[in-house]
């Protein structure tokens, strides 16, 4: 019982059609094997959604709640996995947006990897923070006031992202140990503004 270090905890993950597969079975995994429950979180009215290898179909998955039905109160975490076409459509999906957004107000921590700090973004909490993400979203991290450092792994008040599916083991190490602290995440939309991002990108 020691190693189910996130007994009793609810963990969402909310992708759609599109998300790269592993980023989210391994995550997925990981949880359970710490003694979590997982839920599969979508903008669906099907009640599947399919994963991508890259660019080759993956396989089908059951969503357990669709998005516009989905609340804060009911997980103690979320996950974003990446992939371009799952972030890409989700950023668009104001239920999706707001989900996300729910859960930095209510200081809840989130997990975003690859593409998906692409919602980040639209739910307008990168502002001061520093994450990463996959290479080609840096210049709109910065655009966005974040501070983009290229890293496998990066946490920030209960913020964890990664940068591709070879960050994964540390990425899912990670979580684990943010989701049993229950490290609170915060809504930073009304913090000072920084005018000056030209500096902001770290490459290391």
């Amino acid at each position: 019982m020691e190693n189910l270090v996130l007994y009793g905890k609810t963990i969402a993950f909310l992708a759609t059609d599109g998300f790269e597969q592993i980023e989210l079975t391994d995550p997925w995994s990981a949880i359970k094997n710490a003694g979590g429950t997982v839920k599969l979180i979508a903008p669906t009215f099907d009640g599947t959604i399919r994963g991508v290898h890259h660019d080759v179909p993956g396989a089908e998955f059951i969503v357990d709640v669709n998005v516009s039905d989905a609340c804060v109160e009911e997980y103690d975490a979320l996950v974003l996995p990446g992939g371009v076409l799952s972030p890409d459509a989700l950023r668009l999906d104001q239920d999706s947006i707001n989900f996300v957004k729910s859960f930095f107000a209510a200081h809840k921590p989130v997990a975003a990897i690859c593409h998906a700090p692409w919602l980040l973004i639209e739910a307008d909490i990168v502002d001061g923070r520093k994450l990463t993400s996959w290479p080609s979203l840096r210049t709109d991290i910065v655009n966005a006031g974040g501070i983009w450092l290229n890293e496998a792994c990066v946490c920030d008040q209960g913020l964890i992202t990664s940068r591709s599916p070879e960050d994964l083991p540390i990425f899912c190490k990670t979580i684990i140990l943010e989701f049993a602290k229950g490290m609170s995440a915060f809504q930073p939309i009304d913090a000072p503004a920084h005018p000056d991002t030209s500096s902001r990108v770290l490459v290391e």
